[in-house]
């Protein structure tokens, strides 16, 4: 790719550091723009920096720019960017690698299971050992680093936000839309965007590429798959489908050819990770890494030796038996609600563990009053915490019987929360750690968040 003129990179973070000795090397004049004026690096002698309060005065002072790369997070809409881009091409990282990736990539988005999902593809596409894996994106890694390393036969597994999807222009070969529901509304401008945005995974595919989605996919994406050119995987949890995967009972099936016959992959009691939406990305990982070529019985090793992911319903103790489950991941109200589903709601069809929830955090501006009424019936005690712990409180009260429904506590800060959680626990309960909610008020991130509850529960226990 020919290195424009001039170049900025807006926000410097683990997805955008890559791109300064990307395009430094290849001639290009870089500017790095950032708030934050400890991300200087003083070995990049080549670069502009313009850092800290007056960042974006300092960068419009070295510009006009030939191509602005936007960190993920900074809405594309914001005045500055708009400042910051004028006469320029508005990109990202994302664009960057799936334009010059030799190999095809495989991508998977959606609002919840992205990680989980991602990391069983690359688990599987391991277990076939064929060929070298590069797993990144959004799962905390970017791929553009070690782009040299790439070859034209590997597979490449990303996970992508809507974030890093919203100014894509290319769409990986093998794409993967698990879900869609409300989150990232402080972001994106209405839910329209947000699933815009999600179906750019898609958008740009050709007829040799394939999407695989639920068999009944969102209506939100309705226009967009009108319009998909690639061919289409779905999976079920509760039918047979035309092409791809299914649960049949206790058994995970692939039918590769519309009409053909179906093949048995793997049964769930040899699947580790509880709940519905889990079994949902097993047959997502499942079809996408069939579908490029990885073994059937590699398929199946892989899912009976995965163990999930830390922070999603990650078992972090069982000790007087009490259950103690972290799934910071939740920072939404629907991952919340999964995880009331996983842990034996009444959608599993299971009798459920008496539940101590610790909710509550930064507020994203989405509806609490689904999850409100899951609680109501659900929960014995929420001990909440952050700016969005009133606003659960009342979706749980609007929906409990008069006297009725769990006892709630606080909003406190978190560590409080949390103590108060334990110290309601009793014998048969689970401690649930599922916030429903971003962390930002208190964390740098969700992996934060959950490393504090372990330890919190490692002290309660005397561990």
């Amino acid at each position: 790719m020919a290195a424009p003129g001039s170049i900025l990179i807006l926000g410097f973070g683990i997805n955008n550091a890559p791109l300064l000795p990307y395009w430094a090397a290849r001639g290009a004049q870089v500017t790095v723009a950032d708030r934050n004026e400890s991300v200087v690096d003083p070995a990049a002698r080549s670069a502009r920096w313009a850092v800290g309060p007056r960042y974006v005065e300092q960068a419009l002072a070295h510009g006009p720019y030939d191509r602005v790369y936007l960190t993920p997070g900074i809405p594309p809409h914001h005045p500055d960017v708009q400042r910051l881009a004028a006469g320029a091409v508005l990109t990202c990282e994302t664009d960057l690698f799936l334009a010059a990736c030799p190999a095809p990539v495989l991508g998977i988005t959606g609002s919840a299971g992205k990680t989980t999902t991602t990391t069983l593809l690359g688990a599987m596409l391991a277990e076939d050992g064929s060929r070298p894996v590069h797993v990144g994106g959004n799962i905390g890694r970017s791929l553009l680093a070690t782009l040299d390393a790439i070859k034209p036969g590997d597979w490449v597994a990303m996970e992508l936000s809507s974030f890093q999807l919203q100014l894509v222009t290319k769409s990986p070969a093998g794409a993967a839309l698990l879900n869609l529901s409300p989150n990232h509304l402080d972001h994106h401008r209405d839910m329209e965007e947000y699933a815009g945005a999600k179906a750019r995974i898609f958008r740009f595919q050709g007829p040799g590429d394939f999407l695989v989605t639920d068999a009944v996919p969102p209506p939100l994406l309705a226009g967009a798959l009108a319009h998909h050119r690639g061919q289409h995987d779905t999976v079920s949890l509760n039918a047979p489908v035309e092409r791809g995967a299914y649960l049949d009972g206790q058994v995970m099936m692939w039918r590769p050819v519309p009409g053909g016959a179906a093949i048995p992959i793997q049964t769930l009691d040899r699947w580790r990770l509880p709940g519905r939406m889990n079994v949902h990305n097993a047959l997502v990982a499942m079809t996408l890494a069939l579908r490029a070529g990885a073994r059937p019985e590699a398929v199946a090793a892989a899912l009976a030796a995965f163990r999930g992911v830390p922070h999603r319903l990650e078992l972090v103790a069982e000790q007087g038996g009490i259950r103690y489950i972290n799934d910071s991941i939740a920072t939404a109200p629907d991952r919340t609600l999964a995880a009331l589903d996983a842990l034996g709601g009444v959608a599993a069809g299971e009798r459920p563990r008496p539940l101590v929830l610790v909710a509550g955090g930064y507020d994203k501006h989405l509806d609490y009053g689904p999850l409100g009424r899951a609680l109501a019936g659900r929960a014995r005690v929420v001990a909440l915490t952050g700016p969005t712990g009133p606003d659960i409180a009342q979706a749980v009260r609007a929906a409990a019987p008069p006297g009725g429904g769990p006892r709630l506590v606080g909003p406190l800060a978190f560590d409080d929360a949390v103590r108060a959680a334990l110290g309601a626990a009793e014998p048969g309960d689970v401690v649930l750690l599922s916030p429903a909610s971003a962390s930002y008020d208190a964390f740098r991130n969700f992996e934060e968040r959950g490393q504090r509850f372990r330890a919190l529960v490692a002290h309660h226990l005397g561990h």
